[in-house]
């Protein structure tokens, strides 16, 4: 399976020459264990991703991986490392890093999401202006 369409590079990489919180572009998983990747930026060489990554062991971490070091990833039964056809990131990346961190994994929970936002909306708000 092609992990990243010609979109979504596209996309990652502009993530990747401006900062801010961006929401995840895409979304990677084993289809035979726990691994999950949130990626929302692209390094202009085509191969270091930034995102959430979560190894299944319950501590996922904000991180860069490469995609070529992805892509050659052999599982059992001739199987490879998914792109989830479906995901759509709907909340920056922080907000799915906050929520993972309670839930112990990568979570799409709506509530689980929703109380993250809220949370660190409200962190926020309590700061000094710029």
């Amino acid at each position: 399976m092609l992990l990243l369409t010609q979109d979504q590079r596209d996309r990652l990489i502009a993530n990747g020459k401006t900062s801010g919180d961006h929401a995840p572009v895409v979304k990677l998983f084993s289809p035979v264990g726990a691994a999950t990747w949130l990626f929302s930026e692209l390094d202009e060489d085509g191969d270091i991703l930034f995102g959430l990554c979560d190894l299944g062991f319950g501590c996922p971490e904000m991180g860069s991986a490469s995609l070529a070091e992805i892509a050659a990833v052999t599982l059992p039964f001739g199987l490879t490392i998914e792109r989830d056809l479906c995901f759509e990131g709907r909340f920056p990346l922080t907000i799915y890093a906050d929520a993972a961190r309670v839930a112990g994994s990568i979570t799409e929970d709506e509530a689980r999401l929703d109380a993250a936002a809220v949370a660190r909306a409200s962190e926020l708000s309590e700061l000094p202006p710029p």
